[in-house]
């Protein structure tokens, strides 16, 4: 039987590519933010500063903080990246969201596993540097590979996995074949990509790519929703008849736009201890925007729930942006 020997979860904010003087870029986008959800309140970014004592944010979007936070996220990154080169498994499933990256608003799936034998990734090169901030190619190579190519998907086990959900109810949208654009095949999103170029080096083993609509209602399934369906996953894997040596992805998160310290600590605490009331209790405006990531995250932990495997956070690091309070908070962890 197939054997589930590793797992991880990751940031994949831009943060981590964009230099810290440059987060002003992004922080200039908060600024016109009308709809930021905060604690089951939504906010314009004027507001945010009646909301929370400011003195804290204000001392952490110093710009030594800022390099400070950028070199320990880049310290996680690294230390998650060399333990994958030393499991060293025959295929990774990466569980990440789609920001309509591939979903559109004429069809937004609740969960889809893709099962074609490949799947495509689109090339950035130098003809499209040239059309965006040079602040800003880094942070496209992280997501992109440098040319155009396709990666090897496990067609065995997607099918699998299907199959299993399936048969535990959950209805999964199913994709043999990438999106078509005005010029092609639409490449694998950031959630994706994200994992391949940044803690694989663009020279991942075969993959399974399973995509949760955490952002977009009105179909978002619940946190419970992720975890079983992660549960799902883990057994499928487990029952999959071949020797293969399977580690699995949480990509994207924790919360963000707002940061929410209490919130992603109660939820790691919550991984950590296997404690699924209190994922389960959660209220659901705990995961909308950026913070829904943190769903991915809980999926993941429904499938090392079938193992024993415990999970060590490396390092969590709160990124802040401005003196609001806004950007992302970055983790790093390993279940081992």
């Amino acid at each position: 039987m197939a054997e589930i020997v590793y797992g991880f979860g990751t940031s994949h904010s831009p943060m981590l590519s964009l230099l810290p003087e440059d987060w002003d870029i992004r922080a200039a986008r908060d600024r016109t933010e009308t709809a930021l959800p905060y604690r089951g309140g939504i906010y314009a970014f004027d507001e945010l500063k009646d909301l929370r004592p400011l003195d804290a944010y204000i001392e952490q979007n110093g710009l030594e903080r800022r390099k400070e936070n950028f070199d320990r996220c880049r310290k996680g990154l690294n230390a998650l990246a060399d333990e994958m080169a030393e499991v060293k498994p025959d295929v990774i499933v990466i569980i990440g969201d789609d920001q309509k990256d591939w979903f559109q608003d004429d069809i937004q799936p609740a969960f889809t596993i893709y099962y074609g034998e490949t799947v495509f990734g689109k090339g950035f090169g130098a003809a499209e540097e040239k059309q965006i901030l040079p602040a800003f190619i880094p942070v496209r190579r992280t997501y992109r590979p440098s040319r155009d190519r396709e990666y090897m998907i496990d067609h065995e086990l997607a099918l699998h996995m299907i199959t299993c959900a399936t048969d535990d109810e959950f209805d999964v949208t199913t994709s043999a074949k990438p999106p078509t654009g005005d010029d092609g095949p639409i490449g694998i999103g950031h959630a994706f990509g994200f994992v391949n170029q940044r803690l694989l080096d663009d020279d991942p083993m075969a993959s399974v790519h399973v995509m949760i609509n955490t952002y977009y209602p009105p179909n978002q399934p619940s946190a419970k929703r992720c975890y079983h369906l992660g549960e799902s996953i883990g057994r499928a894997i487990q029952s999959l008849p071949s020797g293969k040596r399977v580690a699995v992805a949480a990509s994207g998160g924790l919360s963000h736009f707002v940061i929410d310290e209490e919130l992603d600590h109660r939820m790691i605490k919550a991984m950590k201890s296997r404690d699924v009331e209190a994922i389960f209790n959660e209220p659901e405006h705990s995961f909308l925007s950026g913070s829904s990531e943190i769903k991915n995250w809980l999926c993941v932990a429904g499938i090392l729930s079938v193992t024993d495997l415990k999970m060590n956070v490396l390092d969590y690091v709160p990124c802040y942006r401005t003196d609001e309070g806004t950007g992302t908070a970055m983790c790093f962890a390993a279940w081992r």
